[in-house]
């Protein structure tokens, strides 16, 4: 709680930098723009502009309701990105789907990172240097290479030589942003740990998920016993999608479906069940036809 408090006051202490005339922030080597590459700042909803040339013109009115009640719940977990065009005026880079949700919501402020003039080389030494922090949970290391994908176009292999980490190890932790919303908050605040995301995350279905996570604190499950919560769902479904049909009890003889087909005048299917019942059925493709397969059965 008191990071959470501690995050949220540097936001508003730099929202009022941002705001003052004397202190326009235009490129990185202005002064105090260190203190904006790499932060987040609460900014006004009303000085965010959308990116004219967002290609995403569509938005489902039920998913951005839905979104509106997790940030209702749960705040805005991942900042939005802006582009800073004059004095305190931004344009959207990423995060639109956010932004509408948490103006539906009727908020008047949303934590954003903000880009400005050539700062790309700043912005991924702040990255770089906030990924080696010691006090970072899983998640906020994860939005991080996050970032440093979505707005420097690294790519894993890059990530690894820039942070000295393994490529599986960004991997895993970039793994962790496909859980839930509500699990991805737990584990920031520490309710589960990362070894039990990534037991989870193994779980494609999101409700199944809740239900895992639900039963780690609830029954105050290790990551092992996870794992094997896990690995019992996995085989379960496994043993619904693999099961073979159970066989008919008898055989139908290839003579019976030429014998109707032949009196019918169409091709007749007969199928059998495990229990000995079965059906019969006769196609037809008119009204007409229909009027002379009842003519046959009235006969």
């Amino acid at each position: 709680m008191a990071k959470a408090i501690k995050k949220q006051a540097l936001g508003r202490g730099l929202s009022a930098l941002l705001k003052d005339p004397e202190n326009d922030i235009k490129s990185i080597e202005d002064t105090n723009a260190d203190k904006v590459v790499g932060n987040i700042i609460e900014l006004d909803l009303d000085a965010i502009e959308i990116n004219p040339f967002q290609p995403r013109t569509n938005f489902n009115e039920e998913s951005l309701s839905e979104l509106a009640t997790s940030i209702h719940e749960l705040g805005v977990i991942q900042p939005i990105t802006v582009r800073k065009t004059e004095f305190n005026k931004y344009q959207l880079i990423s995060g639109e789907r956010r932004l509408r949700a948490s103006k539906l919501l009727g908020l008047e402020t949303i934590p954003a990172y903000i880009r400005i003039a050539n700062d790309n080389d700043s912005l991924v030494m702040a990255l770089v240097e906030n990924i080696q922090r010691h006090d970072l949970d899983p998640i906020e290391i994860a939005l991080s290479y996050q970032r440093l994908i979505d707005e420097i176009q690294l790519t894993q292999e890059q990530m690894s030589e820039r942070v000295g980490k393994k490529r599986s190890t960004i991997a895993n932790y970039l793994r962790l942003l496909r859980l839930d919303p509500i699990i991805q908050t737990g584990i920031r605040d520490g309710f589960i740990t990362m070894g039990h995301g990534r037991a989870i995350i193994n779980v494609d279905d999101l409700d199944i998920q809740i239900d895992i996570y639900h039963a780690i604190i609830s029954e105050n499950l290790s990551v092992r016993e996870t794992e094997a919560l896990v690995k019992r769902y996995q085989e379960q479904q496994k043993g619904i999608v693999s099961e073979e049909p159970k066989k008919t009890s008898y055989e139908i003889p290839a003579t019976y479906k030429n014998t109707a087909a032949n009196f019918f005048g169409a091709k007749v299917d007969i199928k059998v069940a495990a229990n000995g019942k079965g059906k019969l059925s006769i196609p037809f493709h008119s009204e007409e036809d229909l009027n002379r397969i009842m003519k046959l059965l009235e006969a």
